[in-house]
């Protein structure tokens, strides 16, 4: 199992920058799978980058060349490097990591922090 704390979230205008972390209770090195998903007001969850096996990035379309997902193992936390944000940008950002244990896979989330892009 792991824990997930997100932060860093606010409100910034758009065109701006802001970088999420998410601290893991537990050695990042051994996740499968860790990354960010994304909600907006009436929209489903998505996707926004994922690192995979340890250096396998993925990234959604809409995000690509703005947004950098980044790790440090000394800290078990990763973080989003968002640039040229836009409206659209609007959620709540939700850390994930996924766990192959006792011969199952498990899903945990954390809490999630808002990112607002406004004038």
């Amino acid at each position: 199992q792991v824990q997930l704390v997100e932060s860093g979230g606010a409100l910034v205008q758009p065109g701006g920058s802001l970088r999420l972390s998410c601290a893991a209770s537990r050695d990042i090195f051994s996740i499968n799978a860790i990354g960010w998903y994304r909600q907006a007001p009436g929209k489903e969850r998505e996707l926004v980058a994922t690192i995979i096996s340890r250096s396998i990035t993925n990234y959604a379309d809409s995000v690509k060349g703005r947004f950098t997902i980044s790790r440090d193992n000394a800290k078990n936390t990763i973080y989003l490097q968002m640039n040229s944000l836009k409206p659209e940008d609007t959620a709540v950002y939700y850390c994930n990591a996924r766990l192959y244990e006792n011969y199952k896979w498990g899903d945990y989330w954390g809490q999630g922090t808002q990112v607002t892009v406004s004038s």
